[in-house]
């Protein structure tokens, strides 16, 4: 049996009485409801009281405890865009209430309000520029302040699981505030101005025998010419202990609550979806938005290699048309996860797209 879950924001469902039922009508096994999620300003297309929500900063949408946070110079934020004074609870308890179970989706390392006001724990590359919307895992404090942040997220609410997004550094490619990187860079070059240089990952490379400033050099040099970056297993290493480091965290934090973990099969893939470079024996979403063969070869290889894989696909845009015949391909991939993207961000041709899934699957 494959597991069928939709993604929403608290404000898809706050407000409107008519979500929860459309959601259960999509015959879901739960929703994945984000409880601390980054800046966005979504569509809501389906919504009656409002089109479009602008959630300024990333937000923790549960109450920020004095108690908790006192004295943390990383500390959330409660969105001042919702009136409701818990509005993961509410949302959660709506859609409980239409038998659906609810997963807690919780963004850590993606935070451009934080990485703004702290420089000094976000992402440096090798040139020395800052990137301000993602936190280095290589830092003790951006580790505690991502373990708390998920034990608050799911702090005293009936949930199936937590699904864990950026758990791991952030690189170069950012899509928004009107983003114009996408092109100047090949694949290799993305890769080296993704490596963070920061002090805590300086650091590292120290207690691992490298040369730091080698190492700075090296990545500049790949980036200018394409040539090899030799110590490039040290970076690796380096930023892959961070992240287990993080990831060890978190699930310590959250006790028994199952993790469904947001990552890629590329050990050095960064963003929301940091890569792992084996089996973990747990969850494993991965992104399988852009519908491409190289994503159902991801999802044969992370199954093959004994993860539980989820895929992450998306009812939006031009990528809806072929969905159901996306997700067959990826469910004989061995994916035993569907996710779907989004509910509340998608139209009505969106939601006649997950309709597609859901029957299709019912018959597999």
């Amino acid at each position: 049996m494959v597991v069928l879950s939709g993604h929403a924001y608290c404000w898809d469902v706050l407000g409107d009485p008519a979500f929860a039922g459309r959601a259960a009508a999509l015959g879901l096994d739960s929703v994945t409801l984000a409880a601390a999620y980054h800046s966005v300003r979504a569509a809501t297309p389906l919504h009656p009281r409002h089109q479009v929500v602008d959630a300024r900063y990333a937000a923790l949408y549960r109450p920020v405890r004095a108690s908790v946070w006192h004295g943390r110079r990383l500390r959330p934020l409660a969105p001042d865009w919702l009136d409701d004074p818990d509005p993961f609870r509410t949302a959660a308890a709506a859609l409980s209430a239409q038998g659906l179970p609810v997963t807690a989706w919780v963004v850590l390392t993606h935070n451009t309000r934080l990485g703004t006001e702290h420089p000094d724990v976000a992402v440096a590359n090798c040139f020395g520029d800052r990137y301000p919307y993602a936190l280095c895992p290589s830092w003790e404090e951006v580790r505690d302040y991502a373990a708390l942040l998920a034990a608050e997220a799911v702090h005293d609410v009936p949930l199936s699981a937590v699904s864990l997004e950026s758990c791991g550094q952030l690189g170069v490619v950012h899509a928004g505030h009107h983003d114009k990187t996408a092109d100047p860079w090949d694949p290799l070059a993305r890769r080296w101005l993704s490596v963070c240089c920061c002090p805590a990952c300086r650091r590292a490379w120290s207690s691992a025998g490298a040369d730091p400033a080698r190492i700075t050099a090296q990545l500049r040099a790949a980036v200018r010419t394409g040539s090899p970056v030799d110590d490039a297993g040290v970076v690796l290493g380096a930023r892959l202990r961070a992240a287990e480091t993080l990831r060890a965290g978190c699930a310590a934090a959250l006790g028994d609550l199952p993790i469904l973990l947001h990552a890629g099969v590329d050990p050095w893939a960064t963003g929301p979806s940091p890569g792992l470079p084996a089996a973990t024996g747990g969850r494993l979403l991965l992104n399988a938005w852009d519908g491409t063969p190289s994503a159902v070869e991801a999802v044969a290889a992370a199954a093959g290699r004994g993860d539980t894989v989820h895929a992450y696909v998306t009812a939006l845009g031009k990528a809806r048309s072929g969905l159901p015949d996306q997700v067959r391909a990826l469910v004989a991939a061995g994916a035993s996860g569907i996710h779907l993207y989004h509910l509340g961000l998608a139209p009505a041709a969106g939601h006649q797209a997950m309709h597609a899934v859901s029957r299709m699957l019912e018959k597999t």
